[in-house]
């Protein structure tokens, strides 16, 4: 019954425009994914598309890469040119090759436009269409499977068949675009085979069954057989220089993302690699033994004086315990060797905001956070920024930062009422003039 409940919701994902390139899982994951930002991983997904999208010809956009803490062994894109890449696949890969396979297909997906045209297929259906299938949805969340099964098996089972007959098309499509593109990119195709063995292998153990009328991909086994005759034909190397960085965000993702007892497991004390010491500090951290923490962190610093992210963790367990002096002090170190670093530079502003700071620091801060908001805009910089101009007693640019953050986390009537209390104040003419676009800007929004 769960396997019959996860294929409705699998068929929702696709008409709502999603193209995965795996499988949910027969169980549902204990949490809402949402998505996390850590450098450092990021850098690493960065490095992989890159190439990839080099070689599909697509603009690449670091904005529209999206690392999603969800266990399940699946990647996605979506209208827009988004990539979404969840934790599970990172922390199951062997290596980078198996990623940048994963990643080839969904980037085959954006080449094709198979997006774009599945949503101009959608307009084709009329509302009673899409209300059955949603209603399906609705039963399954409710517990009701026999009934979400019913409604499919009803008067939309010809519609639906249609459907799932083209984006099979799309599936099939994508997986000769990744083939093609990491021949492009002189990368083995085995990394996609050796990863459809890993999901049948998940499938098995989570009673997914693979039947062909239900899912929106191919079934596992015929990838897989495609993949082993492409890996066969290609003479590209498995290796990538990217290997070793995989093993130390894997031992990250763990650290922090697994239950404690699961990522001990994973990296044992006695193993003393450079990536299960990592694993080791942020255990050590979330079993509230700090002191064992920075042991353990600063002989990985002693040994690569020049890594930015173990200053940046260092930053981070500091940070969170309020002792923001130090912590601002490591986040200096980590952007003296990454200094163009947003989200580093975004941590030490908020932690040197809860220094004695003097007045040219304060400034310091709040020209940095500005300088983040025009490379890399973040709401959460703008709630920053409105605390930094109250202490600098700056009402206008206070209740204008405030109208932002308000605005990007979807609150507009709380922005316009900051904007009014913000046109009230004595502001700069850029400050005035700033004012005044963005509350054009609200009013278009509506």
């Amino acid at each position: 019954m769960v396997a019959q409940v996860n294929r409705i919701i699998v068929i929702i994902l696709f008409v709502l425009g999603f193209f995965g390139l795996l499988t949910l899982s027969a169980e549902a994951s204990p949490k809402e994914p949402s998505i996390i930002s850590d450098d450092e991983t990021e850098s690493l997904l960065h490095q992989i598309v890159r190439p990839l999208y080099q070689a599909a010809d697509i603009p690449f956009s670091p904005d529209k890469i999206h690392l999603l803490d969800d266990t399940e062994l699946n990647a996605f894109v979506t209208m827009g040119n988004n990539m979404f890449i969840n934790t599970g696949v990172l922390l199951a890969a062997d290596n980078v090759n198996q990623i940048s396979g994963i990643l080839a297909h969904e980037t085959g997906h954006i080449q094709a436009g198979h997006i774009a045209r599945q949503q101009l297929k959608m307009k084709d259906l009329n509302t009673l269409q899409i209300v059955s299938l949603l209603a399906a949805g609705g039963a399954a969340a409710a517990g009701q499977g026999d009934a979400a099964m019913a409604v499919l098996m009803g008067s939309q089972s010809s519609l639906l068949s249609n459907i799932l007959h083209y984006h099979l098309a799309d599936e099939r499509s994508a997986d000769e675009s990744a083939v093609a593109i990491l021949r492009q990119t002189n990368q083995s195709p085995a990394g996609l085979r050796d990863f459809m063995k890993k999901i049948r292998q998940n499938n098995r153990l989570t009673g997914i069954e693979e039947d062909a009328y239900f899912r929106t991909h191919p079934l596992s086994s015929e990838r897989q057989n495609f993949f082993e005759k492409a890996a066969k034909e290609s003479h590209a190397p498995q290796k990538s220089a990217l290997d070793d960085a995989l093993k130390m965000v894997k031992a990250k993702l763990a650290g922090f993302l697994l239950p404690t007892d699961r990522a001990w497991k994973l990296y044992p004390k006695s193993n003393q690699t450079k990536e299960a010491q990592y694993a080791h500090a942020i255990l050590y951290y979330r079993e509230n033994n700090l002191p064992l923490a920075l042991e353990t962190l600063d002989r990985l610093i002693a040994a690569e004086p020049q890594n930015p992210f173990f200053y940046e963790l260092k930053g981070q367990f500091y940070a969170e315990r309020g002792m923001a002096q130090k912590a601002v002090t490591a986040y200096k170190q980590a952007l003296k060797y990454r200094p163009q670093s947003a989200e580093i530079k975004l941590a030490w502003a908020s932690a040197a905001l809860d220094t004695n700071k003097s007045k040219a620091e304060l400034q310091e801060i709040i020209n940095v956070l500005n300088q983040i908001q025009i490379k890399r805009p973040m709401p959460i910089a703008w709630l920053y920024l409105s605390r930094a101009y109250a202490e600098q007693d700056n009402k206008a640019a206070m209740f204008y930062a405030t109208a932002r953050w308000n605005a990007d986390i979807g609150n507009k009537k709380a922005a316009r009422q900051n904007l009014k209390q913000a046109e009230q104040q004595n502001a700069s003419a850029e400050l005035s003039q700033k004012i005044a676009d963005f509350k054009i800007y609200l009013n278009k929004e509506e």
